[in-house]
């Protein structure tokens, strides 16, 4: 039985170019009336695919260049979505980071404002102990004037008291 080469390459879901490539090149040959025995293409491309796997073939064929953008576009915009999702994902760990990183700080500040405080109360401690002393030091203090005022109180007693002792005899 011998079959058109457009029949022949819908049956088979090979393209008429690849037929005609096979007949040029001595792989296949054809009748007079230009028509292919279907031994013939058996012999070169095997049994046939089935009628509906024919038909999806086609479908296939005639929309690959849409299907195929398609594809691509989704696979790109899978891609960006994995990257932004690896970004996120980076940022959050960051964010996380950030947050220990300022609570150790603020854990660091109150530990020094604790540290602050009993400075600050040592340091009060330490200047009313020194006022108590200064006042007291104070106290105990005379002045030049008031220590040369005694010493003549007490040489005027000393000599008022040799007196009385010598208007004494």
């Amino acid at each position: 039985m011998n079959i058109s080469v457009t029949k022949a390459a819908k049956e088979w879901g090979v393209s008429r170019t690849t037929i005609y490539q096979k007949v040029n090149d001595g792989e296949l040959s054809r009748t007079a009336d230009k028509k292919i025995d279907v031994s013939e293409m058996l012999r070169v491309f095997g049994e046939p695919i089935s009628k509906k796997r024919t038909e999806r073939s086609v479908n296939t064929v005639q929309s690959t260049p849409l299907n195929s953008q398609s594809v691509q576009y989704n696979t790109d915009i899978e891609h960006q979505l994995a990257l932004e999702k690896l970004k996120n994902e980076h940022l959050s760990q960051q964010v996380s980071d950030q947050k220990k990183l300022i609570e150790n700080y603020q854990q660091q500040i109150g530990q020094l404002n604790k540290t602050l405080d009993k400075a600050n109360a040592s340091i009060q401690d330490f200047a009313q102990v020194r006022l108590l002393e200064f006042k007291q030091a104070e106290m105990n203090y005379e002045t030049p004037l008031q220590q040369e005022q005694e010493k003549q109180d007490d040489s005027i007693v000393v000599t008022a008291k040799k007196k009385k002792r010598w208007w004494g005899f």
